[in-house]
């Protein structure tokens, strides 16, 4: 199985939480007392349902065959104050970068951004109080308790949204998935034909001195992708999370490479113009193909205030200066 089958980046989830349990309406007996003071302990709230973030996750594929979610009941209260046990509560461990919404309305509820955040996705019903809240001077005896408040039942989406050092933005056969299988220990589908990568890669690029950062391909953007074309919205959004977008421009494009470039920016533009802030570095791509005159050629075609190198995957020409003027970026 390819990684691309088994990145899930959006799951619906029937939630249940568990109900309340009621309090009790006991009253104190003991060998010398028949019928004492109420003692009734109070009931347990029921189980939540809560999602945690795991940083060890990278897809939501372990939830998406979880089509129903049930947390514990809530246990009564007791006799002689005893409390009831807490409803069990239903944990969901996700990848850094989930976002929970309301599947009705489409609401963000929250993100999960820090390892071991954790977060209530539906809160279990309160406790009912036990007989002993209600004593009063006019009665000291009651003989009723509250009952317990019932859980909730709610659909609720689940959806990520890569976090990653580097976005590889870049129409479909720009190189991107070969970029990297060869510096990342990522093995992405490769192949010669529009919207090879369906869904982001995600690699982890060894850098110098034992450090690394993590890049994501994302799917090939096409003219129109803003408007919900092509590959559309699901994929764009992963880039908003990226910190460095490395644009790639293959040398044998049909257009010149100044035009591919804009068409790409405006794509970008369009969906959130927030990602004009970002850092962007252009890689010309597949430039085995070029000699030194072409080269001079194209460098003059490219934005002069955006740092620019030439690579070659296949010839491993430019790589280590692509992993420093990225390693540059992120930090700087």
């Amino acid at each position: 199985m390819s990684q691309g089958s088994n990145f899930v980046d959006y799951v619906k989830i029937s939630c249940r939480s568990g109900n309340g349990g009621p309090g009790s309406a006991y009253l104190h007996r003991d060998k010398k007392t028949s019928m004492g003071g109420p003692a009734g302990g109070d009931g347990a709230r029921g189980g939540h349902v809560i999602v945690k973030g795991n940083a060890q996750l990278w897809t939501l594929l372990h939830l998406k065959f979880r089509k129903h979610v049930f947390a514990g009941e809530g246990g009564a209260g007791g006799a002689t104050m005893k409390s009831g046990k807490m409803g069990r509560d239903e944990i969901l461990e996700v990848p850094l970068g989930t976002i929970a919404k309301d599947a009705e309305t489409g609401e963000i509820l929250f993100e999960i951004t820090k390892d071991g955040e954790e977060q209530i996705l539906l809160s279990g019903g309160k406790g009912g109080l036990g007989n002993s809240h209600f004593k009063s001077s006019t009665h000291q005896t009651p003989r009723y308790a509250q009952p317990g408040l019932p859980g909730k039942e709610e659909w609720k989406v689940l959806e990520l949204k890569v976090l990653a050092d580097v976005g590889l933005v870049g129409f479909p056969n720009a190189g991107k998935s070969t970029l990297l299988s060869v510096i990342t220990a990522a093995k992405p589908e490769i192949g010669d034909y529009p919207f090879t990568t369906i869904v982001p890669n995600l690699g982890i690029v060894s850098y110098r001195g034992h450090q690394s950062f993590i890049m994501a391909d994302i799917p090939g953007i096409i003219e129109g992708a803003s408007e919900g074309k092509g590959l559309g919205f699901r994929f764009l959004r992963h880039i908003e999370r990226n910190a460095v977008l490395l644009f790639m421009v293959p040398a044998d494009t049909s257009r010149s490479i100044k035009e591919e470039y804009e068409i790409l920016l405006s794509e970008l533009s369009a969906f959130n113009p927030e990602l004009m802030q970002k850092p962007r570095i252009i890689a010309i791509s597949k430039t085995d193909l070029l000699d030194d005159e072409l080269q001079r050629e194209i460098q003059k075609q490219l934005p002069k205030d955006i740092p620019s190198i030439f690579i070659s995957s296949l010839a491993n020409k430019g790589l280590m200066d692509l992993k420093d003027l990225l390693w540059k970026a992120i930090n700087g």
